[in-house]
């Protein structure tokens, strides 16, 4: 019975020892200790062999999260674009374009020139 006891009181031990080191965690752990604090506990949740498999689909997650950040902020320039058009540049791309002349990425002068050759 007495060695009993003695293991309990060595399991209450180490669970309060436990416990207040945990209670601690928090404001202990800085920067690169967290990612192993997470790597153990998916370890623990999921086994070791899900680890690579997680990994692949985050990875894959944050990429298609960057294509898509990528084409909002394209979206976005080319709206700002059109937006900074002023009243003359919208007559010069509406003659280029019915002179059958393609004003993307050319300057107004290079588009006058163009329109003047064209007609």
């Amino acid at each position: 019975m007495l060695i009993m006891s003695e293991q309990n009181l060595l399991v209450r031990y180490l669970v309060a020892r436990l416990t207040y080191m945990l209670e601690g965690l928090t404001f202990d752990i800085l920067g690169v200790e967290w990612f192993w604090v997470l790597i153990v506990i998916v370890a623990l949740l999921f086994g070791a062999n899900k680890i690579p498999e997680i990994a692949r689909a985050i990875g894959r997650a944050m990429g298609e999260f960057q294509k898509g950040k990528m084409e909002i902020e394209r979206e976005i320039e080319k709206a700002k674009a059109e937006m900074d058009k002023t009243p003359e540049r919208l007559k010069l791309e509406a003659a280029a374009k019915a002179l059958g002349i393609d004003p993307t990425g050319k300057t107004d002068e290079q588009l006058r020139e163009e329109i003047k050759k064209a007609a």
